[in-house]
């Protein structure tokens, strides 16, 4: 599992998940990953559909953000997350909306 995690095959919440499964006994990390979709996004352009998809259904609130309302960056973290089901890679997500918003 602390392999898929440095990988960046799943993420430290996914990893919670998984820790339980194989706890109850479910099988090995891979077999779980796999077997419950828990796979992480990491792939750019996946993420940054989800990311324009969050943007453009919350105008409201990136003008908040571009009027210096920093933590609203936080808000749009936690759609993404939502919309991935917890999926997408954090740190890309974090990235990639900075990038986004900064246009």
């Amino acid at each position: 599992m602390i392999q898929r995690i440095r990988d960046n095959t799943i993420s430290g919440k996914i990893a919670k998940q998984v820790f339980v499964a194989m706890w109850e006994g479910e099988g090995d990390a891979d077999a779980i990953i796999e077997a419950k979709g828990l796979k992480q996004v990491t792939d750019s352009g996946a993420i940054e559909k989800i990311i324009d998809e969050v943007l453009a259904n919350n105008p409201k609130q990136i003008e908040e953000y571009k009027a210096g309302k920093e933590k609203m960056l936080g808000y749009f973290v936690g759609q993404v997350m939502k919309a991935s089901q917890g999926k997408a890679n954090p740190g890309q997500v974090n990235q990639l909306l900075r990038q986004k918003l900064r246009d």
